[in-house]
């Protein structure tokens, strides 16, 4: 690894959205290992990667190896953990990888979640640093980057490796949600609560909000497009941290995330998808 220029072997653990984009975008600049859970799932994600490629310049799926065996990737100068947020299976999986590469630097896209917490729950303290990029990933230009006490070695590298990729690297304190969810979700959440009050229909306030405020997507479009279940994890994990009332998701939502209404991805929340 040249810390200047980056990291130049990266893994992805995951198969979800954010690592099979994360995944794309990275064979722009090096060969990428991606860590899968199963088989099935490993098959899954390559053909959502090889998908990606397609859409973003300089992407190379030759570049891309999919395993389901962490000692494949005990090359790799770095590995971002991209998996369900919970602190759970993020620290059982990255105290796997990093007892299988004891030499990489260790990542997360955690959304919400203390790196700190993630990282203890790992047996890795001081080893674990925030990597947050955002949904879909080869459109998005932001990354927040989080270095808490002890992780700061990994500060010029993955800086650089962000800029390689394309991306805007914002530091941000390790607080729950960081910057842009801990002031996005209190808004989306409201949204749900005014539909509720007012008897709106869903597509009438994002209108509003997309004419009015010139946002490119409305509030409740935006949950959907997130995933429920994910917008429910994240306003938990806020509202834990915070104890505040405007931080906790809207009963409505964590009711639609529990009878499977998702989003976008099971083709119906807010809106229905056909």
């Amino acid at each position: 690894m040249n810390a200047s220029k980056g990291y130049e072997s990266p893994g992805i653990a995951g198969s979800g959205a954010i690592a099979t984009g994360l995944a794309a975008v990275s064979t722009t600049t090096a060969d990428t290992i991606l860590l899968a859970r199963s088989e099935a799932s490993a098959w899954r994600a390559e053909e959502k990667v090889v998908g990606a490629c397609a859409k973003i310049e300089g992407a190379e799926p030759s570049r891309l190896r999919v395993t389901t065996d962490p000692a494949d990737l005990s090359d790799c100068d770095v590995i971002v953990e991209a998996i369900v947020e919970e602190v759970e299976p993020k620290g059982e999986l990255l105290k796997t990888i990093a007892a299988a590469c004891p030499n990489s630097a260790l990542a997360t896209t955690t959304s919400s979640l203390s790196i700190a917490e993630i990282a203890e729950a790992g047996g890795i303290d001081g080893k674990l640093f925030g990597l947050h990029v955002f949904n879909p990933v080869p459109r998005m230009k932001l990354v927040e980057v989080c270095f808490p006490d002890g992780a700061e070695s990994s500060r010029e590298a993955a800086l650089a490796w962000c800029a390689a990729l394309g991306k805007t690297a914002v530091e941000v304190p390790d607080l729950a949600g960081f910057v842009v969810n801990r002031l996005l979700f209190p808004y989306l959440f409201d949204a749900v609560r005014f539909m509720e009050q007012t008897g709106m229909e869903a597509g009438e306030i994002d209108t509003c909000m997309k004419l009015g405020a010139g946002h490119p997507m409305g509030p409740l479009a935006l949950l959907d497009f997130v995933g429920l279940d994910v917008c429910k994890a994240i306003g938990e994990a806020l509202y834990v941290a915070s104890n505040e009332e405007y931080q906790k998701p809207p009963k409505l939502l964590v009711e639609m995330a529990d009878a499977g209404k998702l989003g976008r991805k099971s083709g119906a929340g807010f809106y229905s998808y056909d």
